[in-house]
């Protein structure tokens, strides 16, 4: 656990706290517009969040080789969250785009 500097700890840890308090808040959004793509956007946060928790859960155990997978999983949740919240992101544009622009033909 000693590994990162108690400032760095604080921001670590309040940074997976709002990353949940965003996932939450985004979610509760989707539910009062009744607009179900927001949904999908606080879905696609959640490897995002997984990396976060393996890169604190290494450095909680001071970089113990036992865990380096966990570094490899943070790896692959990163790449997969970018994905997932490039098609969120895509999704929530999609269903913004008024009837008309739907339907118009090139």
């Amino acid at each position: 656990m000693y590994a990162l500097s108690i400032p760095t700890w604080i921001i670590h840890v309040s940074s997976v706290v709002e990353w949940i308090a965003a996932i939450w808040l985004i979610w509760e959004y989707g539910e009062i517009t009744g607009n179900r793509s927001w949904w999908t956007l606080s879905l696609a946060m959640l490897p995002a969040l997984v990396s976060a928790m393996c890169a604190c859960t290494w450095h909680f155990f001071d970089n113990a080789e036992f865990l380096e997978w966990l570094v490899i999983l943070q790896a692959s949740m990163t790449l997969l969250g970018n994905f997932t919240l490039l098609v969120a992101a895509w999704w929530i544009w999609r269903a913004s785009k008024s009837p008309d622009e739907n339907t118009s033909q090139p």
